[in-house]
């Protein structure tokens, strides 16, 4: 069984990936591992090291101390931040469009540019 805060930090890790719009393949590809290490990873059901996980806030451009953020609420499985929902949640729109605008509104809103590939 997983421990609560490798699980905790793999969700960091999957969050931290989803909004930076990186698939584990790319995030695999830094770190020179197979994707299906990123998602053990992920899950919760290995370890990161903590050298590998230095090197994963230096990819994900966040502090080493992002994956512990909430770790010590009374319930973090009650975490009232719904970014990963919502990255879920655009991500399932098929159309490239709608997704373009969502964006752009949401940018608006925060008052920030996302950076985007290609």
């Amino acid at each position: 069984m997983s421990h609560p805060v490798d699980v905790h930090v793999g969700r960091r890790l999957k969050q931290a990936r989803t909004l930076r719009r990186q698939s584990q393949t790319d995030v695999a590809r830094e770190l020179k591992l197979s994707f299906q290490q990123i998602q053990k990873y992920e899950i919760g059901s290995n370890r990161i090291a903590a050298s590998r996980l230095h090197e994963l806030a230096r990819i994900l451009n966040v502090t080493p101390g992002y994956f512990f953020e909430g770790l010590d609420d009374a319930n973090p499985e009650a975490s009232n931040d719904p970014s990963l929902d919502i990255v879920n949640a655009i991500g399932s729109i098929k159309d490239d469009a709608v997704k373009a605008r969502i964006l752009t509104f949401i940018e608006d809103v925060a008052g920030v540019t996302v950076a985007r590939k290609g």
